[in-house]
This record gives C-alpha cells, structure tokens and sequence, in this order.
C-alpha cells in the first residue's frame, strides 16, 4: 500500500484529524464549549448535534458532509470544519467557495416552498484551519455582507463564514482561542477546555467501536479513490487512441500494461493500432 493511501494509525489520531474530531464533537457540553471560545461569546444550549450531516437536494446534484453541525436553543446554526492541508496546496482547498456553498446548502435544508425567508436561521460556518488560509498572518478571518459603497452598511442577512488560522502566534487574541490554537498545532493541554478534549480524545482512542468504524470508513475512502484513479485512467486512455496514438504507445508512456489499454481498445470498437 502506497503513503498516500496508508491509513494513519487510529492510536495516532490527534483532535486536528477529521475523523476523531467529529467524535469528540459529539458531545454536545464539549461541542458548546468550543463554540462558545472560538465565537468569544455564549450560545444556546445545543439542541441538535450531528456529525458528518450529509446534504444532497437532488439525486445527481453535488452531495457535502459537513463535520460538526449543531443548532442551539435559539435557532441558530453552526457547522465547524475542521481543516488540514494534508499535503495540498491551500488553494486547491477551495475555502471561499466552499463556505458559500456549505452556507448555501444549511438555508436550503430550512425553507420549503411557500415559506418565509424569515424561517431562516442565522448560521456560522466555521473552518478551524491548521494552516493561515488566506496568508495575510490574521488570526481570524471573519467574513459577513458589507456594502461596497457604503462599509458601514451591513446587510444583516444573518449569516458569518468564519476562518481560524490555528499557527497564529501572536499574543493579540483572547487567551482562551491562543490555549485552543496551541493544542491543535501541538497536542498540549493547557487549559481547562483543551485538558477536557485531550481527555476526549485519550478515552476515543480505546473506543472500540470508534476504532472499527475508522477502520470501515478508510476502506470506503480508498475504494473510492481507487474507482477515480480508474475512471481518470480510462478518460485518458480514450483521448490518446481517439488521437490515434497506438496501444503500446500508449501502454509506455502511461506506465500501464498493455493489457489494459487493449481492453480499453476494444471496448471503444476502434481499430487497434500498435
């Protein structure tokens, strides 16, 4: 098994890693209290937790997985992400847009047809980033609806996408989101909020049934990476024998058996050429 689709071992999970942090989130005292430091305000008492909420509003529409979606008791919403570079570029991470279409997706699960806008909640999506991404060295990005003439002006739709550079180093913010950020780059508590979730994460990791649903959901991941690479493989192929190249060419220069671009050949009823 190649490192890009090597599981990391589930006694090495840390908070930062999406999987053991939707399960620690799902406790709703824990989950409140990190809100609650990262918005430096109290919130309601949460009344929906829900980890890996998936929306998908038409059968061949584009289905998301949000990682922490929660609604408080007084209808407001909050979806948190956590956010690893994971060897990627911060731009092929998509954030702007991502926010739009994650806020997007929250509004449309809460309206039907006929209802009013006002039954809309005010929401927050939040990216807890383990890397600044917008490179402007902030420790928090907050972004609402302001008038481009008029700055003053806000539109007051009652929604925040709300980015947090984590590698912020500065001692310019609220002790609190500083102790937070610490233990998401580092792992070390030091705090009252930061020792409960390295408690959390300490008992996920002798969860049993935590450790197999790892287990099953990384085959999932890696069958679907798989069925990618094949449906890339075979998209490529085809432009190259459409081109008239021939299969052993094509074999060579891919690095792929012949075999396989003759099956491809073939499927295609196209004359084989070598």
């Amino acid at each position: 098994m190649s490192e890009s689709k090597k599981a990391k071992n589930y006694d090495e999970l840390v908070y930062s890693d999406d999987f053991m942090f939707g399960k620690v989130m799902e406790d709703p005292g824990l989950c409140r209290e990190v809100i609650e430091c990262l918005l430096q305000h109290p919130i309601g008492e949460l009344t929906t937790v829900q980890t890996q909420r998936e929306f998908q509003f038409t059968s061949d529409g584009k289905p998301i997985r949000l990682d922490v979606y929660n609604k408080d008791s007084d209808n407001v919403v909050y979806d948190t992400e956590m956010e690893n570079l994971n060897h990627k570029s911060v731009e092929s991470h998509e954030l702007p847009r991502r926010s739009r279409f994650y806020q997007s997706s929250i509004d449309i699960d809460f309206i039907d047809k006929g209802e009013s806008y006002k039954k809309l909640p005010d929401s927050n999506v939040m990216f807890i980033c383990t890397f600044d991404p917008f490179g402007k060295g902030r420790s928090i990005y907050t972004f609402k609806e302001l008038c481009k003439e008029n700055s003053e002006l806000e539109l007051k739709d009652g929604t925040a996408k709300i980015f947090y550079n984590c590698t912020y180093q500065g001692s310019d913010i609220p002790e609190a989101i500083r102790e937070f950020y610490d233990y998401v780059t580092t792992g070390k508590a030091k705090s009252k909020l930061t020792q409960r979730i390295n408690d959390a994460v300490e008992k996920g990791r002798k969860n049993w049934n935590w450790r197999s649903q790892y287990m099953r959901e990384f085959e999932r991941l890696l069958d679907a990476r798989e069925e990618g690479r094949e449906e890339k493989e075979f998209e490529i192929i085809t432009n190259m024998i459409q081109s008239g190249m021939g299969i052993k060419e094509i074999a060579n220069a891919c690095k792929i058996p012949l075999e396989r671009v003759k099956e491809i050949s073939d499927g295609l009823k196209m004359p084989e050429k070598v």
